[in-house]
């Protein structure tokens, strides 16, 4: 039996320190040293950029040096993304282009001639043809979807061992087991070992798909199960381009549908792939964009200014798919995820994107910044009319 395990290796680029280093003692550590006492392990990992400059900026470069060993001997398979989490579907394309470069480019200042990324995160597994053609056109060959993108329906499963193509971008696909990955794997995966020894239609192939927190900072592993695991032998493991090499046969073109890696049959059916993000009768998400779409729109036409910089540093931190998650208020906690609601991180996101604009010194630039100040007071009112009438209780 084969295990591709593919993780996703991100905090906010404007996190509190303490959330780095928890997220670093409790996975990150534990993930590395899965790797190293396991040489025959293979897995694919997406470490966002963002995550790596926060790395450095803590002086956590031990961790650094450690992952670029397992990536020089080509244990561990580092794919591309967006360098700091922007949720792309809903992102202009130039923003796209750039997010995607400078991830680029901080990787390869960490991993040199060791990064050649073929494979591709998309945020939240966010997919829209638009933004996959643009990734096809970047380099890349294949992307990691959630299962429910093969056709909208979770009754319909994709075959593991079948070499599907996006007919939209021409990117290879491969699908997560969404059931599998929505559990602790290694409890499941040790009664799927049971199972496919009496049941031969089980698939040979599971392919898992989670955040790397899960291992430790999200879910407590006391006996050691992934470890366990790891040790039987039951799963050979391969790196998900090593796994696509094997398949040989004339790939299956088919239609991706618009999703995320936590869409539900209904959102997809109603239209509404992103509503986690972008919920029309949320509020606080909706005036969230607005703002958003402003700040961008003011980088555009200020190009030239002098605080440039400082603008787009603002800029991408608030841009990040996060402030808009936690104004969702869905509950996670069946799938080892928190109540999606924090007024904090969300205001984390609304500070950065006003600050965007405040950055900017053309006197033009005035109209921008005295619309982003009312969206701005506008939002954190209702961040906290909302905290206080609805959802305190439930984050305690």
């Amino acid at each position: 039996m084969l295990w591709l395990n593919f993780l996703h290796l991100y905090q906010p680029a404007n996190a509190e320190s303490y959330s780095i280093k928890k997220a670093l003692d409790k996975s990150y550590w534990r993930l590395v040293r899965l790797m190293e006492e396991n040489p025959n392990l293979r897995m694919t990992w997406n470490v966002s950029g963002c995550l790596l400059e926060r790395l450095e900026n803590e002086k956590e470069t031990a961790w650094i040096e450690r992952l670029k060993f397992l990536v020089k001997k080509g244990r561990l398979e580092l794919t591309g993304s967006a360098a700091y989490h922007g949720f792309l579907p809903l992102l202009p394309e130039h923003e796209v282009i750039k997010q995607i470069r400078t991830n680029e480019k901080i990787l390869r200042k960490y991993f040199g001639k060791n990064f050649k990324p073929t494979g591709f995160f998309l945020p939240e597994m966010a997919y829209s043809s638009k933004v996959a053609s643009l990734v096809k056109k970047l380099g890349y060959s294949w992307i990691i979807l959630d299962e429910i993108a093969f056709s909208g329906d979770l009754r319909q499963h994709p075959d593991p061992t079948v070499n599907y193509q996006d007919q939209a971008s021409g990117l290879k696909i491969v699908f997560r087991n969404r059931v599998i990955s929505s559990s602790y794997p290694p409890d499941t995966l040790r009664a799927a070992a049971t199972k496919n020894k009496t049941d031969a239609s089980t698939s040979p192939t599971i392919i898992t798909g989670t955040d790397a927190e899960l291992y430790g900072l999200r879910h407590e592993d006391p006996t050691a199960e992934l470890e366990k695991l790891v040790r039987t032998g039951i799963y050979k493991t391969a790196t998900i381009s090593a796994y696509l090499k094997t398949k040989r046969k004339k790939p299956e073109k088919i239609s991706i549908v618009p999703c995320s890696w936590e869409s539900s049959p209904k959102e997809i059916k109603q239209g509404k792939p992103y509503i986690l993000w972008n919920n029309s009768k949320n509020k606080i998400q909706s005036d969230l964009w607005r703002l958003a779409y402003l700040a961008l729109d003011a980088g555009e036409k200020f190009k030239g200014d002098k605080n440039y910089y400082w603008y787009r540093w603002h800029l991408v931190r608030g841009l990040a798919s996060c402030a808009f998650w936690w104004a969702s208020a869905h509950n996670f906690s069946k799938i080892f995820g928190p109540y999606a609601w924090s007024p904090d991180d969300i205001e984390r996101g609304l500070e950065d994107l006003v600050r965007s604009v405040r950055s900017l010194e053309a006197p033009k630039s005035k109209r921008y910044k005295l619309d982003a100040e009312k969206y701005y007071l506008r939002i954190k009112k209702l961040i906290w009319q909302e905290h206080w009438r609805k959802h305190w209780q439930k984050t305690i």
